[in-house]
C-alpha cells in the first residue's frame, strides 16, 4: 500500500509487513508515484487520448519526449518502425525528420486498415513515410525493408507491433543487423511487465512482454 501526504511531503509504503517513508522529492518516492500513475493511466486508457499532428498516437507523452532526444542525438537517415495502428507514431517521427532536415520513416504492419492507410497517405508528411504491409518477422518483409536502406545510412529501429516475448525477440534478431553503430533498436511497451493483473492484461504479462525479450536479446548479443 502506498500513501502520499502532500502537506508533509512524504510517501509511505507498506509492503511485506514493513513500512518505509520517503521524502516526496527523493528518487524512491518518484519511482513509487510513477508506478501508481502508470497503473492509473492504464486503467483509464489515457494512452489512447493523444494525437500528433492530427493522427492518433498510442504513446505516453514523456516517452515521446525521451524518444525525440534519441532521434535528435543520432539524426538517423532511416527510422524503421514495426506496428503502425493509426499512423500517429509514423507522423511523429516524420515530423522530427522534417524539423531536423533529414531522415525518413519506414512503417511495417501485418494489416494496414484502409481508412488508416488513406489518412496517412493524405497527410502532409507522407512524402517522408514508406508503408510496408506484412508480418514484420517474415523474411521477405525484412528483406524488403533492407532494400529500402541505402549503403552508409544511419538506421534506428523501433519495435511496436505484437508485444509477446517470442515475437519481439524474433523482431530483435531480424532487425538488429540493420542497426548502425551508435544507434539503437528499441522494444516499446516495456510497462507490460508492471501491468500484469490490470484490466485488459493477461496473467503472463509479468514475463511475456517486450522487456523480457530485450533482456534475453542483450544477454545473447552483448554488442547491444
Amino acid at each position: 500500500m502506498i500513501s502520499i501526504d502532500l502537506e508533509k511531503g512524504t510517501v509511505n509504503v507498506d509492503q511485506n509487513g514493513q513500512s518505509r517513508q520517503y521524502g516526496i522529492g527523493t528518487p524512491e518516492a518518484f519511482s513509487l508515484i510513477s508506478a501508481a500513475w502508470l497503473r492509473s493511466g492504464w486503467d483509464n486508457k489515457q494512452v489512447y487520448s493523444f494525437t500528433w499532428l492530427g493522427r492518433p498516437i498510442i504513446q505516453l507523452p514523456e516517452d515521446m519526449v525521451r524518444l525525440q532526444e534519441v532521434i535528435y542525438a543520432i539524426k538517423p537517415d532511416v527510422i524503421v518502425e514495426t506496428g503502425i495502428a493509426h499512423g500517429g507514431s509514423l507522423v511523429f517521427h516524420a515530423s522530427l525528420c522534417k524539423a531536423i532536415g533529414s531522415g525518413r520513416v519506414i512503417g511495417i504492419d501485418v494489416e494496414i486498415r484502409p481508412h488508416n492507410r488513406a489518412a496517412i497517405q493524405q497527410h502532409e508528411l507522407f512524402p517522408l513515410i514508406k508503408l510496408i504491409e506484412g508480418d514484420s518477422i517474415a523474411p521477405e518483409i525484412v528483406d524488403q525493408v533492407r532494400k529500402e536502406i541505402k549503403p552508409g545510412e544511419k538506421v534506428l529501429v523501433l519495435l511496436d507491433s505484437k508485444h509477446t516475448k517470442d515475437h519481439v525477440l524474433a523482431e530483435l534478431n531480424a532487425y538488429a543487423p540493420l542497426v548502425t553503430t551508435g544507434s539503437y533498436i528499441v522494444a516499446m511497451d516495456g510497462i507490460m511487465e508492471q501491468m500484469a493483473g490490470a484490466p485488459r492484461s493477461t496473467p503472463d504479462w509479468n514475463w511475456n512482454n517486450p522487456k523480457t525479450a530485450a533482456r534475453e536479446f542483450v544477454a545473447q548479443n552483448p554488442e547491444f
